[in-house]
């Protein structure tokens, strides 16, 4: 059995083409990310992965729209997405392909 710590990951990333990492693989990127309320980040896409999303507690704001705990939002490459907490949030992120370096934003 291994044993690790997620505060420990890079970002909260425990799988994936990271260091440190329990699987070094690029099939698949797997993250468990927490933010204080007020967090946000620019709009960006992902030209090769998709990204699935899962709010596990708190509220968010994606394009203007509220998702909420049990919300799975999922997008697929080429579409973009802001993101902003409007509550201290813990979500569980997973992108497929696990495709390094595949974040631009706006204008890239």
């Amino acid at each position: 059995m291994q044993v690790a710590k997620l505060s420990e990951m890079t970002k909260g990333w425990f799988i994936g083409n990271f260091q440190p990492t329990l699987l070094a693989t690029e099939a698949v990127e797997i993250a468990v990310k927490e933010y204080p309320a007020g967090f946000s980040e620019e709009w960006h896409y992902h030209k090769i992965a998709t990204e699935f999303t899962v709010i596990v507690r708190g509220e968010v704001e994606m394009n203007g729209v509220r998702y909420g705990e049990g919300d799975i939002i999922v997008i697929p490459p080429g579409e973009g997405t802001d993101f902003r907490t409007l509550t201290p949030v813990s979500t569980t992120v997973v992108k497929i392909p696990g495709a390094t370096n595949d974040k631009y934003l706006r204008g890239e």
